[in-house]
């Protein structure tokens, strides 16, 4: 098969189209163009059985203007370096857009987390964090939970970080088990970040949550928690997938009901909805009717070969990029809506940036704090982006590359650009 094209260049093409459209500085692009610094490392893991298994790893930090970087690691069989630094790109602007103190970065562990026991997954995770420790800490790099990640796996890397460290630090780590440092509301903020950005813009797209119809692609944790979060206001779910297949049934599904019987039997394929249930690919998921498609799944879901057939209204991208660049054009030449990922995803961020600062002061908020500051950072950046979009007649994505980089670009010409040199830089 051809290799899959390269996901950086695209990311570098909506950072220079937002430099032109504010005709910023071209220190600023320059600085941006290409990451701070990225570590690549191999993890020699000891398998259950004896052997020695050989997981290529590495950490990208891909700019700290605005503070120390943050973002998510991966493990996943098809993680490479152009993914990671896209993915440490898209975090700088998604910090940026949500106005956190943070830079972008990223991780990730070249390893199918399902051919792995549990003791293989600590081991791995213990092995990542011991060959980036010196990359890594709550002033320099912080980490996150990603794909094929969770609260157990950050638990397990703060616990060896303090081991290496010789000291407690758990705010060089977010989204761990409460009793180990985490925040209330951090499992299903990605998702509520969505939600709240989605019902902002309600009006704008002409939906009705009382006779809306939503598609979610990818029933994980994002996954179930958006369509958890709409069904209880609404929503029609009418279609949900998982790696194994997808269901689809215009009459509804009832996303609890389906969550039970996905873990009792390994997959949404089986569920039953409220009338006749279909059972279907992903890709043919994605096609059917509905006024909200949610991928909340992979990277370029939604390219050239199927966007012409995407019959949502609305794309909400709760996944990294999973609409490409000409996919887009597409879409909203059709006159559809595409909710950016570097908004529409950044609640994960905004409620690790809740915990990162409750580690620091010892001092931990209940879940309706959290939910509260969550509503109104997303319900103002959406405002934000809304409003560029119109003035400035450029897609919501643009809108949102536009308003994260004009902070980004302050914090960058703070320092100094080429202007102020040569003209003497007066004090």
């Amino acid at each position: 098969m051809p290799a899959p094209v390269p996901l950086f260049p695209a990311a570098q093409d909506n950072l220079r189209l937002a430099c032109e459209r504010l005709n910023i500085h071209p220190d600023v692009f320059e600085e941006l163009k290409a990451p701070r610094e990225t570590l690549a490392a191999t993890l020699l893991i000891r398998m259950d059985d004896g052997s020695r298994r050989a997981l290529p790893a590495w950490r990208c930090r891909y700019n700290d203007r605005r503070g120390p970087t943050k973002g998510g690691i991966r493990f996943h069989p098809g993680v490479c370096l152009d993914e990671i630094q896209t993915l440490a790109f898209w975090m700088t602007f998604k910090c940026a857009v949500a106005d956190l103190p943070f830079g972008g970065g990223k991780g990730g562990v070249c390893v199918d987390t399902k051919t792995l026991s549990r003791t293989e997954l600590e081991r791995v995770s213990r092995a990542y964090v011991e060959a980036f420790a010196a990359f890594i800490g709550p002033d320099r790099d912080i980490l996150a939970p990603d794909l094929y990640t969770n609260g157990i796996v950050m638990a397990w890397m703060a616990d060896e970080y303090a081991s290496i460290s010789g000291r407690p630090m758990p705010s060089a780590f977010t989204g761990k088990p409460i009793a180990f440092g985490g925040t209330a509301g951090r499992t299903d903020a990605t998702a509520r970040g969505g939600y709240y950005a989605l019902r902002h813009l309600e009006s704008a797209f002409g939906l009705n949550a009382d006779n809306a119809s939503v598609i979610v692609q990818g029933f994980g944790n994002v996954g179930y928690h958006i369509a958890k979060l709409l069904h209880a206001d609404g929503y029609r779910i009418v279609g949900v997938s998982d790696s194994g297949g997808a269901i689809y049934d215009p009459a509804g599904l009832d996303p609890l009901s389906v969550m039970e019987h996905k873990h009792l039997n390994g997959g949404v394929l089986g569920a039953a909805g409220h009338g006749q249930t279909r059972e279907m690919s992903n890709p043919e998921l994605l096609e059917q009717e509905c006024d909200v498609l949610v991928p909340a799944a992979l990277e370029r879901q939604i390219t050239e070969a199927n966007c012409e057939r995407i019959a949502a209204r609305v794309v909400l991208e709760l996944a990294n990029g999973p609409v490409t660049a000409n996919a887009e054009r597409v879409l909203l030449a059709a006159g559809k809506n595409v909710v950016p990922d570097i908004l529409a995803n950044s609640g994960g961020v905004t409620v690790s940036h809740l915990e990162w600062v409750q580690n620091r002061s010892g001092f931990y908020w209940d879940g309706s704090r959290v939910r509260d500051h969550l509503k109104s950072v997303i319900e103002t950046q959406t405002q934000a982006i809304w409003l560029v979009q119109n003035q400035m007649a450029v897609s919501m994505r643009e809108a949102a590359y536009i308003h994260g980089l004009k902070r980004i670009a302050e914090s960058v010409e703070a320092r100094g650009t080429e202007a102020y040199f040569a003209n003497g830089g007066s004090l």
